[in-house]
C-alpha cells in the first residue's frame, strides 16, 4: 500500500471564507418583511416613494369609484321610474275615453334626455287653428290628461314646439315659422300650469320651426307639425340647468374649438318651395 500523503491546509485571510473572497459572495436578505428594505430583518423603507403615491392614488380611486357607482344607481332608479311612467300612459291611452280617439296621435318613447310624449297633427285633426297658437279644445283635453300624469313624479319638463317646412306668411312682417312654433310651445306650457302642473318644473320652452322633422323624408307631412314634451332624466336636468361658460376669446385658436361642436348648427329650414298660404 502506497503511503499517504498528507493534506496541506491553506489559512484565509479574515476577508475570505472558504475559499471565497467575501465580495463575491451573494448578498444575502431577511426573509421577513419588505424584500426592498435596507434594513436587515424587514421594515417599511421610507425611503420609497411609490409606496406612498400609490396609497394616495388607491383612495382617489375608490372615492372615485363610489361616486361612479353612486351615479349608476341615480340612473337605474331614473330609468326605472320614467319607464314606469310611460307604462301608465300608455294604459291611459286605451282607458281614457278622450286620449282612446288620439291614440295614433300620441307617441311615446324613452330618449336620451328622458320619456318624449309627442302630440303630432293629422291632415283634419290639428292640434292648433291653422297658422295660430290658439289650440284647439280636444288639444287642451289631451294636455290637461296628460298633465295628471306628469304630476306624479317631480322631474323637470321641457317643452318644444314643431312645424312642418311650408313657409309661413300670414300675420305680421317677420313673423316665421320660428315665432309660430315658439307660440304654440308656450301655449301647450300654459295650459299644462292651467292642468296643474308646477310652473318650476318647466325648465326649456324652445320653438324649433321645421328644423327637426319627424317626417324627414317628407318635410310637408302634417304629421311634423307637433308638440313635444319631455319629461327630463337628472343626467339631462343637469345639462339644461347648468351655466354655459364664457369662450376664452384671448386666443382665437381657443375660440374655434370651442364653437367646434355647434359649427354644423341647425340645419335651416327648406325654402326652395315657393310661399304659401297654411292651411
Amino acid at each position: 500500500m502506497a503511503p499517504l500523503t498528507p493534506v496541506r491546509l491553506e489559512k484565509f485571510g479574515p476577508g475570505c471564507q472558504g475559499g471565497i473572497p467575501d465580495r463575491a459572495r451573494p448578498l444575502r436578505v431577511g426573509r421577513t418583511g419588505d424584500a426592498t428594505s435596507i434594513i436587515k430583518g424587514g421594515g417599511k423603507d421610507l425611503t420609497r416613494e411609490t409606496g406612498q403615491v400609490k396609497d394616495g392614488a388607491n383612495k382617489s380611486d375608490r372615492k372615485k369609484h363610489e361616486v361612479s357607482e353612486a351615479r349608476q344607481e341615480i340612473e337605474r332608479l331614473d330609468r326605472a321610474k320614467l319607464s314606469a311612467l310611460k307604462e301608465r300612459i300608455d294604459g291611459m291611452l286605451s282607458t281614457s275615453p278622450l286620449l282612446r280617439n288620439f291614440q295614433n296621435q300620441i307617441r311615446l318613447d324613452i330618449t336620451s334626455e328622458g320619456l318624449r310624449i309627442q302630440i303630432v297633427d293629422e291632415n283634419n285633426r290639428p292640434m292648433f287653428d291653422s297658422g295660430r297658437a290658439v289650440l284647439k279644445d280636444y288639444s287642451r283635453g289631451i294636455l290637461h290628461e296628460i298633465s295628471r300624469a306628469l304630476n306624479e313624479v317631480d322631474n323637470k319638463i321641457s317643452i318644444s314646439g314643431h312645424t312642418d317646412a311650408q313657409p309661413f306668411i300670414a300675420g305680421d312682417r317677420g313673423y316665421s315659422n320660428w315665432e309660430l312654433s315658439a307660440d304654440r310651445s308656450n301655449a301647450a306650457r300654459r295650459e299644462m300650469v292651467m292642468a296643474g302642473i308646477d310652473e318650476q318644473k318647466m325648465v326649456r320652452v324652445v320653438g324649433l320651426a321645421s328644423s327637426i322633422p319627424l317626417i324627414p323624408d317628407d318635410p310637408f307631412d302634417p304629421r311634423n307639425r307637433r308638440i313635444s314634451i319631455i319629461v327630463l332624466n337628472k343626467k339631462a336636468e343637469e345639462a339644461v340647468m347648468r351655466p354655459v361658460p364664457a369662450l376664452d376669446i384671448s386666443n382665437s385658436t381657443d375660440v374655434s374649438q370651442q364653437l367646434a361642436p355647434s359649427a354644423a348648427g341647425t340645419p335651416a329650414p327648406p325654402s326652395s318651395n315657393p310661399a304659401l298660404p297654411r292651411k
